[in-house]
């Protein structure tokens, strides 16, 4: 299941500046970009941080996006988000130019949506195995997000497989069918709780088992060459 899309668009003008000068154009309210892709000479830009906020909340970094400059529409992926370290806001991103003609494949994050009966009445735990597939789709087919209904995991041990879900014709999920996605997971008891908690020192007793053990087996070759030398000896 994919949200229903609509054209996302982004006004974007050319960028002249450069260097030191790009802080004093984040101050302004843009942020630098760049567009670039096969076939496509590198452009670079400046667009409205508030309008790139808005758009990348609602595309993220799967869905199609219309970067409009000089009159002219350029289809674009946003591919990657440079953040400040510290501030965590913004600082820059990059486009990149595809063919509505040419399938891509990128991941797209996966929602869970909806309760689960093993949950809610049988205190169950819900096991998320995937946050994000990876899909193969014309570049206007993208799904924003995949959103999976969880109501159908009703009692322990009940899964969610990617052959579970529908994207409909035009997009290809990258994964083999049989692949959990979900599942729900009978309670834990405290005794469980406190015997995984004591795995760790368990796993360390063992390592010394091994270790004692391989030293043992060492030693007892060790006699049996020194034997068999002995022996050879003897007889020689």
């Amino acid at each position: 299941m994919t949200h229903a899309q609509h054209k996302i668009e982004l006004n974007a003008d050319r960028r002249t500046v450069v260097g030191s000068k790009v802080k004093a154009l984040r101050n302004s309210g843009y942020m630098p970009a760049v567009l670039y892709g096969k076939d496509q000479e590198s452009i670079s830009l400046q667009v409205p941080i508030k309008e790139f906020s808005k758009v990348l909340k609602e595309a993220g970094e799967s869905t199609l996006v219309y970067i409009n400059i000089d009159g002219q529409s350029y289809p674009t992926i946003i591919h990657d988000v440079a953040k400040d370290p510290v501030k965590d806001n913004i600082v820059h991103a990059d486009f990149y130019k595809v063919s509505l003609t040419e399938k891509i494949k990128t991941k797209v994050p996966v929602e869970f949506v909806g309760e689960s009966p093993a949950v809610k009445d049988l205190a169950g735990i819900f096991v998320r195995n995937i946050n994000e597939l990876e899909v193969e789709a014309l570049p206007q087919n993208l799904p924003h997000e995949i959103i999976i209904d969880i109501s159908s995991l009703k009692k322990f041990g009940d899964q969610m497989l990617v052959k579970d879900i529908n994207l409909g014709p035009y997009v290809k999920i990258e994964a083999e069918p049989d692949t959990i996605i979900a599942t729900v997971q009978e309670p834990k008891s405290q005794e469980e709780l406190e015997a995984e908690l004591a795995a760790p020192t368990s796993g360390i007793e063992d390592v010394k088992i091994i270790e004692k053990e391989k030293k043992e087996e060492e030693a007892s070759v060790e006699a049996e060459e020194t034997s068999s030398s002995a022996k050879e000896k003897v007889a020689g």
